[in-house]
């Protein structure tokens, strides 16, 4: 009997032993994929998608009238896009895509965005346009489709008033600190006319204008409509001044839609509307831009 009894306890001890030893089942991936991109939250731009990647096919005016508003991607820029007094977004830019939304017949959803990621917000449906004071170059090209466009602007240099004797050429530059936007004109024009110069990129063109008023950089290359607008007396930057007979790279303004977009079109349409009736020449006076405005 204890024969049987020893046996049967030496079967169940082996049992008990392999079911110790048993390895664990894989387990399954149970993350949640990552969320969407948004404004708020801008994705790197070596993450944008390729022409190839962005569906070509669709019918990008039919998708916008039928949300029933444009999603307008903007950064702080006077006289373009800013904030009066009173907290409300004003500007040239601001104004006018209000004006042609109001003949498309859809809203405005004016929404911040990172100005280096701007391509990745525009592929990937974040926002339906840059309307920006954005400049027109065959790189970009590659990446949006541009309308007619509608503001010439240059590239100019702002110092400090007290440095006025000091930077007075392009070859006395070369011996200051100078920032621009990072990925604006500002950073292309110093890549063509200020080559070898300490450079530093910096987050916005209202950083540049920073940077020179606090001492940490001598000139600031920002777009001339900017800062023709913010400098000099009665403004934030009283003691700031552009460097007058001194221009860097010529540019022009369009409105940035996704590459292949059928809004462009109409874009264009409505904007002679507007060219045709004095509503852009109005609100180019208003803002100090009568002389830069494309009529044609």
């Amino acid at each position: 009997m204890k024969k049987y009894i020893s046996l049967l306890l030496a079967i169940v001890f082996i049992f008990a032993l392999a079911a110790c030893n048993k390895s664990p089942s894989t387990p399954t991936n149970t993350a949640s994929p990552s969320p969407s991109p948004s404004a708020s939250q801008s994705p790197d731009a070596s993450s944008a998608p390729t022409e190839s990647e962005t569906p070509q096919g669709e019918d990008d005016l039919a998708y916008i009238l039928g949300k029933g508003e444009l999603v307008i991607g903007y950064t702080e820029y006077a006289p373009m896009n800013y904030y009066d007094e009173d907290g409300e977004l004003v500007g040239f830019d601001t104004e006018y895509a209000v004006a042609l939304c109001e003949k498309l017949g859809v809203k405005p959803k004016f929404v911040l965005i990172n100005w280096d990621t701007k391509e990745y917000e525009l592929a990937s449906k974040t926002i339906d346009c840059i309307w920006n004071g954005l400049t027109v170059t065959e790189e970009r090209r590659e990446n949006m489709a541009f309308t007619k466009s509608y503001i010439v602007n240059e590239q100019v240099a702002v110092i400090r008033a007290e440095d006025k004797d000091k930077y007075t050429t392009l070859e006395s530059l070369k011996s200051a600190k100078i920032v621009a936007e990072t990925g604006s004109a500002g950073e292309m024009a110093v890549e063509a006319d200020l080559a070898g110069a300490n450079f530093t990129a910096v987050a916005s063109q209202s950083s540049a204008l920073l940077e020179v008023k606090a001492r940490t950089a001598d000139v600031a290359i920002i777009d001339s409509t900017m800062a023709h607008s913010m400098t000099g007396p009665g403004t934030d930057y009283a003691d700031l001044m552009v460097i007058e007979n001194l221009h860097l790279t010529s540019e022009e303004y369009a409105i940035g839609l996704r590459l292949g977009s059928t809004a462009v079109d109409k874009f264009n349409e409505i904007t002679n509307a507007l060219l045709a009736d004095g509503t852009l020449q109005a609100i180019a006076e208003k803002y100090g831009l009568a002389d830069r405005l494309i009529k044609d």
